[in-house]
């Protein structure tokens, strides 16, 4: 496995006992283009989250990216704007609540980590703290899968 994968799974792996959740998953936008896949996942139960590419600015991962802002959905799909299809990593691994945040590098959002669960819920503010807290920690990482180095 490489480094980068290693280290990212890692952290997620502690998240999603930390907390814990059903599915911990972090999206990147690709380095040339502004898509966002869906590369690392713990708690998933099938491979879809590796083929799912999103616009900017779509899906959880994109309006989070595109807003630089955390995004909550308690129930899905009853709680959301838009065309349920519009989420397919809640789709592909069945979840009903979500909380994702922002993953910033050179100061752009450019990716985003999220948890699921496959039942509805709230997040209370600690389970937010832990998520902004791995986040940065994840930031840290990031160097590598947007440059060359």
């Amino acid at each position: 496995m490489e480094p980068l994968k290693a280290l990212i799974l890692t952290e997620c792996d502690r998240l999603k006992h930390g907390i814990p959740c059903d599915f911990v998953g972090v999206a990147l936008q690709n380095r040339n283009n502004p898509d966002i896949t869906w590369p690392y996942a713990i708690g998933n139960r099938n491979d879809k989250h590796k083929y799912i590419t999103v616009r900017y600015g779509k899906g959880i991962a994109g309006k989070v990216i595109s807003s630089g802002t955390p995004m909550e959905i308690t129930d899905f799909p009853e709680t959301i704007l838009g065309k349920i299809t519009d989420y397919p990593i809640m789709l592909a691994e069945k979840l009903v609540a979500a909380y994702s945040v922002p993953l910033v590098w050179n100061d752009l959002p450019k990716g985003a980590l999220l948890i699921g669960y496959r039942h509805a819920r709230k997040f209370d503010e600690q389970e937010k703290q832990n998520l902004r807290e791995v986040a940065q920690h994840l930031e840290s990482f990031l160097s590598s899968h947007f440059t060359d180095e």
